[in-house]
């Protein structure tokens, strides 16, 4: 069995070849069944997360995804996103691979908007707004770039100097790295704007969003997390998830204004059906477009398949 730790996984973990495989698997389809959540409150009204996800694509490979969320381990110098990934043959159940399960969260996150983007961002899109500071954040904008021309990022977080401290880290080849100190400014200057906040409230407003842009939702994993308003809703052309399993009833900015009466199910569009061909993307260059990234352990199975895939090839070189 073999042992992939988070500095292999990410050695491994290109852009292009992680979008492609989830491309693949959205195409294909993959069989899962509602994440295990559970959570501990925190004194200061939050809470500590554990979240499992397993997922099975027949006849090729299963797994599991262990995940744990304690957004105060920052303060104690350790990382808020800990995880492990255990990898299955799909023929015979035998144990493939152990995986670094917080490694892959954040690859397997990042690739999954950037395949959304590449569905419905405009192809010349050029300035990336990218909101919060976390570790996420780097992660997405590197993705983003891989799969468009980006010349520009702008970077937001209402901690100013958290956000000088990760757009400093920040090193893509061409790409100019700018901390915005206005939000408004930031989000109305986005070619494609990714929010990846825990925030209750919503961060960006739909009256910002320019013409042409594309809205990436990637933070708000619970029903109370809220990163865009209704305007967003209101200003998108249609409403797109990357599954609806982990978002109709599961995350806020999708529950919230399907409760309200302000977005119908039967009205939201999967990745999985535009990977098909069975519903549109982008179709014309001044429309808005709006994605919530729920995860899965869909996703995180056709990533880890590749991941071992990669390892593989590295091996027998």
């Amino acid at each position: 069995m073999l042992t992939i730790d988070a500095a292999t996984l990410h050695d491994l973990a290109d852009y292009p070849g992680l979008v492609a495989a989830l491309r693949e698997m959205n195409r294909m389809g993959v069989d899962q069944v509602e994440r295990l959540y559970l959570g501990q409150p925190r004194a200061d009204g939050g809470s500590n997360d554990w979240l499992l996800l397993p997922a099975w694509w027949h006849d090729r490979i299963f797994g599991v995804k262990l995940v744990s969320v304690f957004p105060g381990n920052q303060a104690k110098g350790l990382e808020t996103i800990l995880g492990s990934y255990m990898l299955f043959d799909g023929t015979n159940g035998v144990p493939l691979a152990y995986l670094d399960g917080a490694a892959l969260t954040l690859r397997k996150t990042a690739a999954n908007s950037a395949l959304a983007a590449d569905f419905l961002a405009r192809p010349d899109a050029e300035t990336l707004t990218v909101i919060g500071a976390g570790a996420l954040a780097p992660y997405l904008a590197a993705a983003h770039a891989a799969i468009r021309p980006i010349r520009r990022i702008l970077w937001w977080n209402r901690n100013l100097a958290k956000a000088e401290e990760v757009a400093a880290q920040c090193q893509l080849p061409g790409v100019e790295v700018i901390v915005a100190e206005g939000l408004e400014a930031a989000v109305r200057a986005g070619d494609i704007v990714t929010c990846a906040t825990r925030s209750t409230k919503p961060v960006v407003r739909g009256n910002w969003l320019k013409p042409g842009s594309h809205l990436d939702l990637v933070g708000g994993y619970l029903p109370e997390m809220r990163e865009a308003d209704d305007e967003a809703i209101a200003r998108a052309a249609r409403h797109y998830v990357d599954a609806r399993l982990t978002t109709l009833t599961v995350v806020g900015d999708v529950c919230q204004p399907l409760a309200a009466g302000l977005l119908q199910e039967t009205a939201i569009i999967d990745l999985g059906q535009v990977a098909r061909g069975e519903k549109p993307a982008r179709l014309s260059a001044d429309e808005v477009t709006w994605f919530k990234s729920g995860g899965g352990g869909h996703e995180d199975l056709a990533v880890a398949d590749y991941i071992i895939r990669q390892a593989m090839k590295t091996k027998q070189a």
